[in-house]
């Protein structure tokens, strides 16, 4: 599959944002010059981060999908999700889905949670999505009708289907309020126009945008705790910038939307654009600072892609690349945090995972 439409090399998409600052990025694992993230490029407020810190920069290498020729495959009947005998229905979590429609339908049939023609077959099973249903590829409105038929269809069954708030639905939310509104940064003008167009946005998802659309990412939860798992979309300790409870986040998050104030919003998706708190030295201790906030035993999100927490991406340059191997769920910071984007936007996987999940 290609990539979205616009979505050409990294340097000529960002040759006219002048407003925009791109250093180049030093992995842990080697110098990567024009590393680039299928990711989240927003200038930075000054002295925002601490020392060493450039998530938030284009700072990921990409993985470009080439014109890989994709064979169509006649899914398998999917196996109905088991029940349990009494009480709530197993847990399942979906990992970043950034557009990719039919890579979702796949990894949600395999699991038993829909049946051959779309529809909700899974009983009393719950469903989460982590957030980033849209940029980059090929379907993001298609995928937010999809997770909101699910949730009505969970719901008549005795289950539900929930989501979370990604950055990436900050930044259409901003994009279609704000346009090319300039905004404080603090690095410099920026508008979330620009941002959104350089973070992958699809012209075809905007001009499908639905005031219901607007209306449900604008609701959206930005952190939940299930079963003993706090669920968020970044590896970031910024939730804690916006309350000491998950309702006193939640509650500020919708009020600052509410607010319609594009500095304000601008802020809030910088912090929820921030990654790598859990990855390196400190990492444990910073999922400690969250689950002893807002609770749970171990924290599950998506956000950053597993190959990047993993170390295991080169350059673009030179040697040819497959993509990177994603089997799974990424299990890291002493056992405390699961990493859930399989890195779909990379030729990686989308992943839909059952939980508990086995150290």
């Amino acid at each position: 599959m290609t990539q979205g439409a616009g979505q050409g090399p990294e340097t000529e998409r960002t040759a006219t944002l002048r407003d925009f600052r791109v250093p180049a990025y030093v992995h842990e694992t080697g110098p990567y010059v024009r590393s680039i993230h299928p990711g989240d490029v927003v200038p930075p407020a000054e002295d925002a981060y601490p020392e060493g810190y450039t998530p938030t920069q284009r700072d990921l290498p990409v993985i470009n999908r080439g014109d890989t020729l994709q064979v169509p495959v006649e899914p398998a009947p999917a196996a109905p999700a088991p029940q349990p005998a009494s009480g709530p229905g197993p847990l399942y979590v979906v990992g970043d889905v950034h557009g990719y429609l039919d890579e979702l339908l796949a990894a949600l049939r395999e699991q038993g949670l829909i049946d051959a023609s779309g529809q909700w077959c899974a009983g009393t099973a719950r469903l989460w999505f982590l957030g980033d249903f849209t940029d980059r590829g090929p379907d993001g409105i298609g995928v937010i009708d999809l997770v909101m038929r699910l949730s009505a269809e969970a719901a008549a069954a005795g289950g539900y289907c929930k989501a979370l708030m990604g950055n990436h639905e900050l930044l259409l939310l901003g994009a279609k309020r704000f346009g090319d509104t300039p905004v404080n940064s603090g690095a410099g003008t920026a508008t979330f126009q620009a941002a959104w167009l350089l973070n992958g946005g699809q012209k075809t998802d905007m001009d499908r945008l639905q005031d219901h659309h607007l209306q449900w990412m604008a609701r959206l939860d930005a952190v939940e705790e299930v079963d003993g798992y706090l669920l968020l979309h970044s590896d970031t300790t910024a939730y804690l910038d916006y309350g000491d409870s998950i309702e006193a986040v939640n509650d500020t998050v919708r009020e600052t939307l509410t607010r319609n104030d594009a500095d304000e919003v601008w802020d809030l998706f910088r912090k929820f654009t921030k990654r790598f708190s859990f990855r390196d030295e400190g990492g444990a201790d910073a999922v400690r600072s969250l689950l002893d906030t807002y609770g749970g035993a171990r924290v599950v999100h998506g956000h950053s892609p597993i190959p990047y927490l993993l170390g295991e991406v080169g350059s673009e340059d030179g040697e040819e690349n497959t993509g990177p191997v994603v089997e799974g769920p990424h299990i890291y910071a002493d056992g405390l945090a699961i990493a859930m984007d399989g890195g779909v936007t990379m030729a990686g996987k989308l992943l839909v995972q059952q939980l508990p999940l086995d150290i």
